[in-house]
C-alpha cells in the first residue's frame, strides 16, 4: 500500500519555489511513485495566489510539480471545516479538515505555531503531523525497509 501524505500550502509553496530541501524531496518521492501527495483544492489555490505575489512568479514550477507528482486533490465540506475549527484556528481548519477527510498517513506542514507539536491535533487527525524534514526521514526509513 502506498503511503498518502497530505501537504499544506507552506510545503507546496516551498517545493515550487526551490528544488532544494525536504519539501521538494517529498515531491520527488511522489514523482517516483513512492508516496501519494494529497492536498485540497484550497491548498492549491492558496499556493497559486502566494506564488503569484512573488517578484519572480514560480507558477510554472508549481505546474511542473503538479504534472510530475502523484497527487490526489481532496474537497471538503463547510461542515468538515467547522468541525476542525473547534480545535485549530479557523485559518488552518481547512487543512486539518481535508487531511482528516482524506484519511492520510501523515500531514506535513511548516506551520510551527498552529499545526506542529500539537498532540490534540494528532489525536483528532489520527495521523502524525510532521515538518518536511521529519516526514522525509520517517518516510525514507519506512520505504527503505
Amino acid at each position: 500500500m502506498t503511503l498518502r501524505v497530505f501537504i499544506d500550502s507552506s510545503v507546496l509553496f516551498t517545493a515550487a519555489n526551490s528544488t532544494r530541501g525536504h519539501s521538494y524531496d517529498l515531491v520527488l518521492m511522489s514523482a517516483q511513485s513512492r508516496i501519494i501527495l494529497v492536498m485540497s483544492d484550497y491548498v492549491l489555490e492558496e499556493t497559486r495566489r502566494n506564488l503569484a505575489g512573488l517578484k519572480e512568479p514560480k507558477d510554472v514550477r508549481l505546474e511542473q510539480v503538479i504534472a510530475t507528482a502523484a497527487i490526489e486533490i481532496i474537497k471538503v465540506t463547510r461542515q468538515d471545516v467547522l468541525l476542525a475549527a473547534r480545535i485549530v484556528t479557523l485559518k488552518d481548519a481547512p487543512i486539518l479538515a481535508a487531511a482528516k477527510v482524506a484519511k492520510v498517513d501523515m500531514l506535513v506542514s511548516l506551520d510551527k505555531k498552529h499545526l506542529l507539536n500539537r498532540p490534540e491535533l494528532v489525536e483528532y487527525l489520527g495521523a502524525a503531523i510532521l515538518s518536511p524534514k521529519n516526514a522525509f526521514e520517517r518516510l525514507s526509513t519506512l520505504l527503505d525497509r
